[in-house]
C-alpha cells in the first residue's frame, strides 16, 4: 500500500482489490471533536460519498466504481482510474476538454449534486473520456448558490493553474455547462458567481 496524498480530511492510498489496482480513502479523526461525534460524522460522510459516487453513474457521469465501504474505519475502497488528470494535459487539450467538463458539471447540477471540490486534478482523462473523482465534499443540493460555488472554484483554478488558457477554457466550460442546464439557469448561476466574487474574501477573476 502506497500513500499518494495526505489531505486535511482524508489520506489517499494506492492499493489493490481482488488483484486490481485500487484507491483506499481513509477519513481522519479530528482530535478537537468529541470522539463519539467524530466517529458519527466520519461514518456519515463516508457513506454519503460512496452513495454519491455510485449515484452519479445513473445519469451518465463517469466516476470510480466503489468496491467496499468500511464504516468502522471510515474508509472506501474504489477503482483507480489509470488516466491523466486534466491538470497535467497540454494546454490545447485542456481547452478542448473544457466544454466536456462543463457538460459534466452541468449534468451534476441538473441532477441535484454539488461536487464541492472542482479542480482540474479531479477530472481524469482516460480512454478518450472524462471521469470525475473525489466526491468527499459533495452534497445533494439544488440550491443555485451551491452550484455557483462549484463554478467559482473551477474558474479560480483555471485562473491560477492555467492562466495562459483561462479565457478560452472558461468560455468552453460555460458553453458546455449552458448546453446542459439551459440559458436561464446558466445566466442565474453566472450572476451568483459574480456576487460571490464581489465579496471581500474573493478576488475577481477576469
Amino acid at each position: 500500500m502506497k500513500l499518494l496524498k495526505k489531505g486535511a480530511e482524508a489520506d489517499i492510498y494506492q492499493t489493490t482489490w481482488n488483484d486490481s489496482k485500487a484507491i483506499l480513502k481513509i477519513r481522519k479523526s479530528k482530535s478537537y471533536r468529541n470522539p463519539t461525534l467524530d466517529s458519527k460524522i466520519r461514518k456519515h460522510r463516508t457513506i454519503k460519498e460512496a452513495q454519491i459516487i455510485s449515484h452519479v453513474k445513473s445519469f451518465g457521469v463517469l466516476s470510480p466504481l466503489v468496491y467496499f465501504v468500511n464504516t468502522k474505519d471510515s474508509a472506501i475502497f474504489m477503482q483507480e482510474i489509470p488516466g491523466t488528470p486534466v491538470h497535467d494535459l497540454p494546454n490545447s487539450k485542456i481547452i478542448k476538454l473544457s466544454k466536456d467538463m462543463g457538460k459534466l458539471v452541468g449534468t451534476l447540477h441538473k441532477n441535484g449534486i454539488m461536487h464541492g471540490d472542482l479542480t482540474t486534478s479531479n477530472f481524469i482523462f482516460y480512454k478518450n473520456q472524462i471521469y470525475i473523482i473525489d466526491f468527499g465534499l459533495s452534497q445533494n443540493s439544488i440550491k443555485p448558490e451551491d452550484h455557483a460555488v462549484d463554478l467559482r472554484l473551477i474558474k479560480e483554478i483555471l485562473n491560477s493553474a492555467h492562466a495562459q488558457i483561462m479565457q478560452s477554457s472558461w468560455k468552453n466550460f460555460l458553453l458546455g455547462y449552458k448546453s446542459i442546464v439551459g440559458a436561464i439557469k446558466h445566466a442565474q448561476i453566472l450572476h451568483l458567481v459574480s456576487e460571490i466574487e464581489s465579496r471581500g474574501r474573493y478576488a475577481t477573476v477576469v
